[in-house]
């Protein structure tokens, strides 16, 4: 009978283990996830930023890209390959011109086409105010390709899409 009590306490704590680190371990989906998470902490800016702060972020944010990344922003002027090192200068740009500047993305549709690539639909939503004072808030639908690579998802690609107006 004890045995038997000490079989079945065991085998439950068997199963709660394999519940609990299929629960945790993160899936690819979950790890795509957590790039735009990243990306979008490190595009932000709280007002009083210090500069060792910018600078751990811009560098932050080069690590989520390959070497080259396709871009297609057509309201900025921006198309083409473009490495890492650009877009982080594209970053320290974009952020220079906010006092406070918060980056969400929002609704994510993640497609993995084949092996090691990914497809994400999402919603970026830009909010801030500028250094002149003005308030800004965008919201744009963003197509993204991402790659694994040594382990990690990279982006590869990344294009606004023109949403209809009414």
């Amino acid at each position: 009978m004890v045995r038997m009590k000490w079989l079945v306490v065991g085998l439950l704590v068997v199963v709660l283990a394999a519940g609990a680190i299929v629960y945790f371990l993160p899936t690819e989906e979950k790890k795509v996830r957590r790039q735009f998470a990243n990306l979008g902490k490190w595009l932000s800016k709280e007002s009083g930023e210090s500069a060792i702060t910018m600078a751990r972020h811009l560098q932050n944010i080069g690590t989520v890209f390959g070497e080259t990344c396709e871009l297609e922003i057509p309201s900025y002027s921006v198309t083409g390959q473009v490495t890492r090192e650009e877009i982080s200068g594209y970053a320290a740009r974009g952020r220079a011109q906010f006092s406070k500047l918060s980056v969400e993305f929002l609704d994510l549709k993640v497609v993995f086409p084949e092996q090691g690539l990914a497809r994400v639909n999402v919603t970026a939503k830009v909010t801030g105010k500028t250094m002149l004072g003005e308030t800004a808030n965008e919201v744009h639908e963003l197509e993204c390709h991402l790659k694994r690579v040594d382990k990690k998802w990279l982006f590869h690609g990344i294009k606004v899409v023109e949403v209809l107006k009414r």
